[in-house]
C-alpha cells in the first residue's frame, strides 16, 4: 500500500497495549540487547497510562494501514505544570521509511499546542538516530543525559524538550 492509505485514529483500540507492548520488546531486544525488565517496564507504564488516560489532555495515536495498526505514539498530559511527556513512539519495523513516524511526530506535536501545552518532553537513548532527527526537526533540544544500565546493556539516557510558548 502507498503511504496515503495511512490513517490516523486517536484513542486506545483493542489490542493497541498488546502490539506497542510488542513492538518494543521485540525491537529492543533484538537491536540493542535489551532484557525483558525493559519489555515489563514498558507494559505496566502504557497499561497504567491508559487506565488513567483522560481525553483531551493525553492522546494515545494510532497509525493504521487499512485495519493494521502500523504505529502508534502516546502524549501523557498528566506530568503537571503545563507539560506533556511524549512516550512510546513506534513505527512497525516491516513499515519503516514510510513517513509514518513523521506524521505521528507531527499530529502528536499539534495535539500539544492545540492543547495549550507550554513544554514537551521525551525520553529516549543515544543511538536512535531516525527518532533523534525526526526529534531535532520539531524542535527538541538536550536537556539532560544520564547513564543507564537497568535494561541488560548500558545506554546514554536523554531527555529532550522543547518549549511550545508563542510557537
Amino acid at each position: 500500500m502507498h503511504p496515503g492509505s495511512i490513517t490516523l485514529h486517536s484513542g486506545p483500540l483493542p489490542g493497541a497495549l498488546g502490539q506497542i507492548t510488542a513492538w518494543h520488546g521485540g525491537y529492543y531486544g533484538r537491536e540493542w540487547g535489551f532484557s525483558m525488565g525493559f519489555e515489563i517496564e514498558v507494559a505496566r507504564q502504557l497499561a497504567d497510562f491508559v487506565e488513567r488516560c483522560q481525553p483531551g489532555r493525553d492522546l494515545m495515536l494510532l497509525a493504521q494501514d487499512g485495519r493494521q495498526m502500523v504505529g502508534a505514539v502516546v502524549i501523557d498530559g498528566g506530568v503537571g505544570h503545563g507539560e506533556a511527556r511524549l512516550r512510546w513512539f513506534i513505527v512497525a519495523p516491516n513499515q519503516a521509511g514510510r513517513g509514518i513516524g513523521g506524521r505521528l511526530l507531527d499530529q502528536a506535536m499539534t495535539f500539544c499546542r492545540q492543547t495549550g501545552f507550554s513544554r514537551v518532553s521525551l525520553w529516549t537513548f543515544a543511538g536512535l538516530d531516525v527518532a533523534r532527527r525526526l526529534y531535532d526537526r520539531a524542535g527538541f533540544q538536550l536537556a539532560e543525559a544520564r547513564q543507564h544500565d537497568d535494561w541488560g546493556r548500558p545506554v546514554l539516557l536523554q531527555r529532550l524538550a522543547v518549549e511550545l510558548v508563542g510557537s
